[in-house]
C-alpha cells in the first residue's frame, strides 16, 4: 500500500449504530482525546453540508425502501465518501466516522462489503455503537420539536415509531465488529477510552472489515 511520501497510513475508525445512539458524542470525545489529528468524515457532515439538499438524506436514509428514487445514488455516495476516507488515511491522517449502516432499501445493495473493500489494506477498526431503544427514546424526548421532527414526531406516552424500531432491527445486520460499546453503560468519554484500549492491543486478524469484504455480510 503506497501512502504520502514519509508518511504511515492514519487509523480509521467507523462508527455504526442507530440515530442517537451516542455516535457522534463518540466522535467529538475521539478528536478531543486521541493523540494526533482527527478528521471527522462521518454522515451527518456528509448529508449536512455536502449533500445537495434536494437529494437528502442521500446517505441517511432510514430502513424502509421509503425513497427508492434516491437510492441509485446512495452507493456511489457512499463510495465516494469512503475513497475519500482512504485517501485521508494514505495521506496520514486520522479519521473518525459515524454511520448508520443498513442494507434494508427497496432491494438489497451490499453497500458495507463494498466499503470495506475500499479500505483494503489500510488500518481500519470497525465499531458497533448499541443502545436499547428505551433509551434512544428518553433522548429523542429530551431533545426539543425541532429536532424531533428530523427523522420522525414523538410524544411522550406515544407508541414507538416504526422507523426507530426500524432502525434498531436492521442497523446491526450482520453484527460483525471488532470491538461494540453500550452508550447506555457508558459516557462518550468511557466509550473512546475503550475503542482507545483496543487499539492499543491491535485490531484482530482478520479483521471486521476484511471479513465484511470477503463476503461476511
Amino acid at each position: 500500500m503506497e501512502h504520502g511520501e514519509g508518511e504511515t497510513a492514519g487509523q480509521i475508525i467507523i462508527l455504526n449504530g442507530a440515530p442517537r445512539s451516542g455516535k457522534s458524542s463518540i466522535v467529538e470525545a475521539v478528536q478531543a482525546g486521541f493523540d494526533g489529528v482527527w478528521v471527522n468524515l462521518g454522515a451527518d457532515a456528509y448529508v449536512r453540508h455536502v449533500t445537495p439538499a434536494r437529494y437528502r438524506p442521500g446517505i441517511g436514509l432510514r430502513p424502509g425502501g421509503e425513497r427508492p428514487d434516491l437510492e441509485p445514488l446512495v452507493p456511489r455516495f457512499y463510495a465516494a465518501l469512503y475513497d475519500s476516507i482512504a485517501a485521508h488515511s494514505r495521506l496520514g491522517f486520522n479519521i473518525v466516522a459515524e454511520f448508520g449502516h443498513h442494507d434494508a432499501y427497496s432491494r438489497p445493495l451490499g453497500i458495507l462489503a463494498d466499503c470495506a473493500r475500499q479500505l483494503a489494506g489500510l488500518p481500519a477498526f470497525f465499531v458497533g455503537v448499541r443502545c436499547p431503544l428505551d433509551v434512544v427514546m428518553q433522548r429523542r424526548l429530551a431533545e426539543g420539536p425541532e429536532r424531533r421532527g428530523v427523522y420522525v414526531a414523538v410524544e411522550a406516552g406515544a407508541p414507538i415509531p416504526a422507523p426507530v424500531i426500524a432502525w434498531q432491527e436492521h442497523v446491526h445486520r450482520p453484527g460483525i465488529y471488532d470491538l461494540e460499546v453500550d452508550t447506555s453503560m457508558k459516557s462518550p468519554q468511557a466509550c473512546a477510552e475503550e475503542i482507545k484500549q483496543a487499539l492499543e492491543r491491535g485490531i484482530p486478524r482478520p479483521s471486521a472489515f476484511e471479513q465484511l469484504a470477503a463476503g461476511g455480510c
